[in-house]
């Protein structure tokens, strides 16, 4: 059996339930954390910015990555700095294209220049 503490992976807990941040972040393995509007909604998060707060208080400095939720790139990019102000620990998520299939390219750009920590992730739409 493999040693997980000797992996050279980073395990980062994804989720949106305050409780369940605090026990898991326990475990020494949960190096970081994630989440994003969908789950936030789905547990009955209303006030994005203010759990997304109250969760950096709980994490001990460990890296977060909080999603921004627009399709439009200058609304993107105007959620992903203010994101970026909560906290020296915080990445922003963003998506490398929007619903569209429009290409975050230049937006990312942009962002990283300006040094925000970024996530960038893949949107992906399942076609029949």
């Amino acid at each position: 059996m493999t040693d997980l503490a000797k992996l050279k992976v980073k395990v980062f807990a994804d989720g949106a339930d305050k409780a369940g941040i605090i026990e898991i972040g326990k475990h020494p393995l949960i190096k970081g954390f994630t989440t994003n509007p969908t789950l936030m909604r789905k547990a009955g998060i209303t006030d994005y910015e203010k759990f997304s707060r109250e969760i950096l208080e709980v994490i001990g400095g460990r890296p977060i990555s909080y999603e921004v939720f627009a399709d439009d790139f200058a609304e993107m990019e105007r959620q992903a700095r203010l994101i970026a102000t909560w906290g020296k620990n915080v990445y922003v998520k963003v998506p490398v294209t929007n619903t569209k299939r429009e290409k975050a390219n230049a937006m990312v750009e942009r962002l990283a220049k300006d040094g925000i920590q970024l996530n960038v992730t893949a949107l992906m739409t399942l076609e029949q």
